[in-house]
């Protein structure tokens, strides 16, 4: 049914004077910044659709921000570990070249030790070699008594001895200082080198642990920023669901009103666009009655005479109905899309 396409010539002013005051109603309270009901739904959907899809990106970066910060648990109780075991070579490798230094001072005091006693006995074995040496009845005669006898020749000779076994026992101390010594300069470097690679594998797990940390980091971002977007997408569609609801409300106001010589069985100001609520005869296009029902579509319908206009208005009224279906028929009348009701 096109009914404006082409009107009676008779019509011509009562549509022109009908259709001025419908537009500038349909069209005036419904700003809605640009916005009409096909635009909102689409915007509306389209906000679902990227809520939607924020929303399931969001929860696949969770799940593997949750699979990161796993990982960056496990290897941060590996590192933590390296860094125990790297302590622990360091805390030898200082003890040892501490050790290395106590044994090298402990080797240099025993050195200048026995160069001291090895002076001593031999200014000791100079001194009785240039000494006359003592008469047997003279040291026997010169005691005192058998006691003191015995206790003159034993003094002396535990006096050779002590000299001797202090040469030896410093001697004996002084190589096994020296053994010492080498055996902690061997260790030292293998040591060091134990160290140095334990402290390598730590800070290449750190490395490693810095990097999940910084990735993670990262996804975590990216996960508020997808939410961030769902919200924002959200947002916009609330708004442009009020916007809708607004619209909705006000074409339902629209179809409710009842207009004069009714009632109608299609929203009056379809009505009032089509005919001005006048039973007209059929325009150059065909479209008559109140209606404007085209010939064939009357006919569809069951229509009792040649055209609408020549029917009555309850049987125009029951066939407008049908048509209608509910609102399900508004596209058979451009005026509804011309009011806003479609």
């Amino acid at each position: 049914m096109r009914p404006l396409r082409a009107l009676h010539p008779r019509a011509w002013l009562l549509a022109a004077a009908i259709l001025l005051p419908i537009l500038l109603w349909a069209f005036s309270p419904m700003p809605s910044r640009g916005a009409d009901a096909g635009s909102l739904q689409q915007q509306i959907q389209s906000g679902r659709t990227t809520e939607q899809q924020a929303r399931s990106a969001a929860a696949r970066l969770g799940r593997l921000e949750r699979a990161a910060a796993r990982d960056v648990a496990v290897l941060q109780a590996r590192l933590d570990a390296l860094q125990a075991e790297a302590t622990t070579w360091e805390q030898r490798l200082a003890a040892t070249r501490s050790q290395e230094r106590t044994a090298k001072g402990h080797a240099l005091a025993l050195r200048h030790r026995l160069n001291r006693d090895r002076a001593l006995l031999a200014e000791t074995l100079r001194s009785g070699y240039m000494s006359t040496p003592p008469d047997v009845v003279a040291v026997v005669l010169g005691s005192t008594s058998f006691a003191n006898l015995v206790e003159r020749a034993t003094f002396l000779r535990r006096a050779q001895q002590r000299n001797a076994d202090v040469i030896a026992a410093v001697r004996d101390a002084r190589a096994q200082t020296r053994s010492d010594a080498r055996r902690l300069a061997d260790l030292v470097p293998r040591q060091r080198a134990a160290t140095a690679a334990a402290q390598r594998e730590r800070d290449a797990a750190a490395q490693v642990a810095t990097a999940l940390e910084a990735r993670r980091a990262t996804i975590a971002g990216a996960r508020q920023a997808r939410l961030a977007a769902a919200r924002g997408a959200a947002a916009g569609r609330r708004r442009a669901q009020r916007e809708l609801d607004r619209l909705e409300a006000q074409r339902r106001q629209a179809i409710s009103q009842a207009g004069p010589g009714g009632p109608w069985s299609i929203p009056w100001p379809i009505v009032q666009c089509e005919s001005g609520g006048q039973n007209l005869p059929p325009n150059s296009a065909g479209a008559s009655g109140y209606y404007q029902f085209m010939p064939a579509t009357w006919k569809a319908l069951g229509g009792s005479t040649p055209a609408a206009y020549l029917a009555g208005k309850a049987e125009q009224d029951r066939l407008a109905a049908r048509l209608w279906a509910g609102g399900a028929g508004a596209g058979n009348w451009v005026c509804a899309s011309l009011v806003g009701i479609i």
